[in-house]
């Protein structure tokens, strides 16, 4: 999950960059839509991998 959300990162970073639209809401990428955006995906990103790990323990618990 840490390479996915590695990867994911720097998506937005480039999204950022090369999109007009986003990149005049955050021309150097210090912004406060930046900052909340790449928020957003490390939040989503926790939460799935908390997820993930919670179901695959339970998983195991039942098939023990």
């Amino acid at each position: 999950m840490m390479a996915l959300y590695l990867n994911v990162f720097v998506l937005v970073v480039q999204l950022f960059r090369r999109v007009p639209a986003l990149k005049a809401l955050a021309p150097t990428q210090t912004g406060p839509a930046f900052k909340i955006t790449q928020l957003v995906v490390l939040l989503a990103f926790v939460a799935i991998t908390v997820l993930a790990t919670t179901k695959f323990r339970h998983a195991q618990l039942r098939t023990a």
